[in-house]
């Protein structure tokens, strides 16, 4: 089993990656909803960290000197990350991440933990990417620490559908701000492996939610 099919199971498993009918907070109607905020276990910030690090380093391999978690949600994946970039690839990875309110005292500054140099190549660590705002938001924090190279976006799920235009997200943040995106995995592998699989003698895509897949990223997919 490869790491992307075992981090599909995993998502089903931990209630993140759920079948039904869902709102989305752009008003669309959709059969699937990813729910992150759904990981609460050490077990399942162990695993989530090395799912990501496969992510990272089957895509940059050790070419990363900082990893930057946006507050809130991408705090724990960046540091669960490097985490598992030392066990499992002997990287010793730098993390850091911002607070959404400046410390006005000690150190002070919105930054905690590595203190990014000019030069360093970054790789931001984020759960799910809809409209691009939270990439929009960090930018000018990590730009105004220091000059850093921002290598990749490293999400859990491509949903592969339109953000307000014609482009995905992944697509908007290559073209406006030059940062490759590498997802976990996309929507179309998930379709693809849960297809008829039963996980613990449920099957979650059946030809019926197939198909609901299917004619969503028909309407709304890239």
């Amino acid at each position: 089993m490869t790491y992307k099919e075992e981090f599909i199971e995993f998502m089903v498993r931990s209630g993140v990656l759920t079948f039904g009918d869902f709102t989305t907070k752009s008003g669309r109607k959709t059969p699937y909803f990813i729910n992150t905020g759904n990981y609460k276990t050490g077990y399942q910030a162990s695993k989530l960290g090395q799912f990501y690090a496969a992510c990272l380093h089957d895509n940059l391999g050790d070419q990363v000197d900082a990893l930057f978690g946006p507050a809130y949600k991408g705090i724990p994946l960046a540091v669960s990350c490097s985490i598992a970039l030392y066990e499992q690839y002997g990287q010793d990875v730098n993390y850091c991440f911002n607070r959404k309110e400046a410390k006005d005292h000690g150190e002070g500054g919105t930054m905690v933990g590595y203190k990014l140099q000019d030069g360093d190549r970054v790789a931001i660590i984020e759960d799910v990417i809809t409209a691009g705002t939270a990439i929009r938001e960090c930018l000018p924090v990590l730009q105004g620490a220091a000059k850093v190279d921002i290598r990749a976006l490293v999400i859990s799920v491509d949903r592969m559908e339109k953000g307000t235009g014609d482009k995905s997200a992944i697509q908007e943040v290559k073209e406006q701000y030059g940062i490759d995106a590498y997802p976990i995995v996309t929507v179309r592998e998930i379709i693809s492996y849960l297809h008829g699989r039963e996980i613990d003698g449920k099957v979650y895509i059946g030809d019926e939610m197939k198909a609901r897949m299917e004619a969503y990223l028909e309407e709304y997919g890239i």
